[in-house]
């Protein structure tokens, strides 16, 4: 008897998984509503009949029967090749995320006691990574006794941001953190 237990527990998990795997999407059996809001493939509302009629004329259109708006009163369903349908929607969001652009956001750090010629060759390594469409991340980071001047020190990230004001603007101002302090700069538009 423990073993049957066993096996009934583990066919329903097996179950609710592929049932939850589908997308939440309900196709031809599992929808089980009293009446649902039919639409043919042609995209004409057939009316509101009982799910087991709906799939009686999904079945001769040898079409699936797919639950497309299980919270409407009464529910929405489709007749649909499944399959395609799933291609579809595949392709689409495949389609989407090619022509989505990611922002990386780029480090340069910077100290307190940074030469002039360093700071310009760190404002032209910032100048790179925002024509490629990156965000620059400024760090002024501050070591031991350096953190008694950490106020003469905001002038160095206003000079790098003045540098670079031709091409670039402030999206956070210089704000102080632990041992460092940090501006964020975006690419003008």
């Amino acid at each position: 008897m423990d073993s049957l237990a066993a096996i009934h527990f583990l066919f329903n998990t097996i179950y609710l998984w592929r049932c939850t795997a589908i997308n939440e999407l309900m196709i031809n059996e599992q929808v089980r509503d009293r009446e649902v809001r039919l639409i043919s493939e042609s995209g004409e509302q057939l009316g509101i009949m009982s799910a087991k009629e709906a799939m009686k004329i999904a079945r001769e259109a040898e079409l699936d029967l797919v639950k497309i708006a299980p919270n409407a009163k009464p529910p929405v369903c489709k007749i649909i090749d499944y399959g395609k349908y799933r291609y579809e929607l595949a392709r689409k969001e495949k389609e989407a995320k090619k022509k989505q652009k990611t922002i990386d956001v780029k480090e340069v750090r910077l100290s307190p006691n940074i030469d002039k010629n360093d700071l310009n060759t760190k404002v032209n390594q910032a100048r790179k990574f925002l024509s490629k469409g990156d965000k620059v991340k400024v760090t002024l980071r501050f070591r031991g006794r350096e953190l008694a001047h950490v106020n003469s020190s905001k002038v160095i990230l206003d000079e790098f941001a003045k540098q670079l004001e031709d091409c670039a603007v402030v999206d956070k101002q210089p704000k102080f953190e632990g041992r460092s302090m940090t501006m964020f700069l975006s690419e003008k538009r």
